[in-house]
């Protein structure tokens, strides 16, 4: 029996984590082989045939990844029995192949660059700003309610001078926008 777990991941730290998660979820299994595929470019990707034969898990497991243009996820597959019996050629198909089938009920995520930024803005102008964000597709990360409202937006790099002139539109001038780093945040 092959099982695929397939899980976003967005460091190396929580991809080992999550594989040994699985390994002591199923400790009675034989094999837990891995792959995961990380960064923008895809250009951190490992595999692991755990004890399989050399490159009949893992290598098929990271080229089902790859070739589905996937970034950003780990792939563990657990194996209780049946290996054996499937030679080399056949446990190739069957990693490969438990990593494709989990993909096709998979729902990706696309993630996009986006500018972090907060606006410190008064309650009217706030609720007016965040259903505007929110008609444009930018990020309404959270809001912070005090004398005045901090809303964080994610906003791709193109639209901050939209964002700009929107936040002086509602406020008149008197809102603070502060720029923060960019980060790949979640599509809208």
């Amino acid at each position: 029996m092959f099982r695929c777990d397939l899980v976003p991941v967005a460091t190396e730290d929580a991809a080992r984590s999550l594989i040994a998660a699985v390994r002591a979820e199923h400790p009675r299994a034989r094999h837990h082989c891995s792959a995961f595929v990380l960064g923008p470019s895809a250009r951190t990707q490992r595999s692991n045939d755990d004890g399989e034969p050399s490159g009949t898990a893992g290598a098929p497991m990271l080229d089902a990844l790859t070739s589905a243009g996937l970034s950003d996820v780990v792939a563990v597959v657990t194996r209780y029995f049946g290996g054996v019996l499937l030679g080399a050629g056949g446990l190739t198909r069957a990693y490969r192949g438990a990593v494709a089938e989990a993909i096709a009920v998979a729902r990706p995520r696309t993630l996009v660059l986006r500018r972090l930024l907060e606006v410190r803005l008064d309650y009217a102008a706030a609720a007016s700003l965040e259903a505007q964000a929110r008609r444009r597709g930018w990020a309404v990360l959270d809001a912070d309610y005090a004398a005045d409202v901090g809303l964080r937006l994610g906003v791709p790099q193109s639209e901050e001078p939209e964002l700009g002139a929107l936040v002086a539109e509602l406020t008149a001038g008197s809102a603070v926008v502060t720029r923060g780093a960019l980060d790949y945040l979640a599509e809208e």
